[in-house]
């Protein structure tokens, strides 16, 4: 692997893939990242989103992920925002799932009118899926972190992107708090 094809860790990976492509761009330690600044990057994500056997890292597949992202990022903020509620639906125009019956069994299949459109498509579909539970969708409350999560939690409490970093972080701020409030009694 050539120091151009390394693969750069991200901070919060697994999540859905509308969620997970929010997540190409993180802050860390105040300098901010963007996995998708490259077609490298595009290849790191979809192999990472279990996509990369079905598309190809080029241009023209990062262009229209990187238009997708904008417009999850804009939705994320404001779901009832009508200009990117309209680009969504026009990326959603790009693809279909067609109903089947093999072997006996209902099947369908996902087809797109370019291969180029198919990884932005399923971002954007699995959005709508994920609308289905607004209230799970959160940002991180840390108001430093710009990542997303859905929230599987059983009671729908979680508040962090990670308790490791994020979370971890917030508690220990909160415990040094009290003690220099202590001290100062």
């Amino acid at each position: 692997m050539t120091a151009r094809e390394e693969v750069r860790p991200r901070p919060l990976t697994g999540e859905p893939v509308a969620v997970d492509l929010l997540n190409t761009r993180w802050v860390d330690g105040g300098e901010s990242f963007d996995l998708l600044d490259s077609t490298d990057g595009l290849r790191q994500w979809l192999d990472e989103a279990g996509l990369a056997e079905r598309f190809t890292a080029d241009p023209e597949t990062l262009a229209h992920l990187l238009d997708v992202r904008d417009t999850l990022d804009r939705l994320f903020r404001d779901p009832r925002d009508p200009a990117a509620t309209a680009e969504l639906n026009a990326a959603l125009a790009h693809g279909s799932v067609r109903r089947l019956l093999r072997d006996a069994a209902p099947d369908s299949t996902v087809e797109f009118d370019q291969s180029a459109r198919g990884p932005a498509w399923l971002a954007a579909a699995n959005l709508l899926d994920l609308f289905e539970r607004p209230d799970r969708l959160r940002g991180c409350a840390n108001p430093e972190c710009v990542l997303h999560f859905f929230d599987t939690s059983k009671n729908g409490t979680r508040r962090w992107c990670s308790m490791a970093g994020c979370g971890n972080r917030a508690k220990a701020a909160r415990h040094h708090a009290r003690e220099r409030a202590g001290r100062t009694a």
